[in-house]
């Protein structure tokens, strides 16, 4: 009989600067066994308002087969490189935010 459960599953946040040189991260818990998962958690990063221009957030979602085994699932990005229109005009909605909580939705690229 095949395993039809569905996969663990997280999300790795990295902040990147222009050069590319990782500046900071971190990962969601994973969501166990979940077809759809939802991951409602906040996340700060210390970024000067001067600096934001020449970051970019990649969020990468990965699948957790075993205990050394992951797979990239997808991936999209904000800010400087943002990965398509609909990212960069996120990124600018939280620049201008001033603090207050922006969420949306984003179609993951292939790995």
């Amino acid at each position: 009989m095949a395993n039809t459960r569905a996969p663990d599953t997280y999300v790795k946040l990295v902040l990147m600067s222009s050069s590319g040189q990782e500046i900071a991260h971190s990962k969601t818990s994973v969501r166990r066994g979940q077809p759809n998962p939802l991951f409602k958690e906040t996340f700060m990063f210390q970024v000067a308002l001067f600096q934001l221009p020449d970051v970019t957030l990649m969020a990468s979602v990965y699948t957790k087969r075993s205990m050394k085994r992951k797979d990239m699932i997808g991936w999209f990005a904000l800010g400087l490189n943002s990965s398509g229109e609909d990212e960069l005009a996120h990124w600018n909605q939280m620049r201008d935010s001033k603090g207050e909580q922006v969420c949306r939705w984003h179609v993951l690229l292939e790995s």
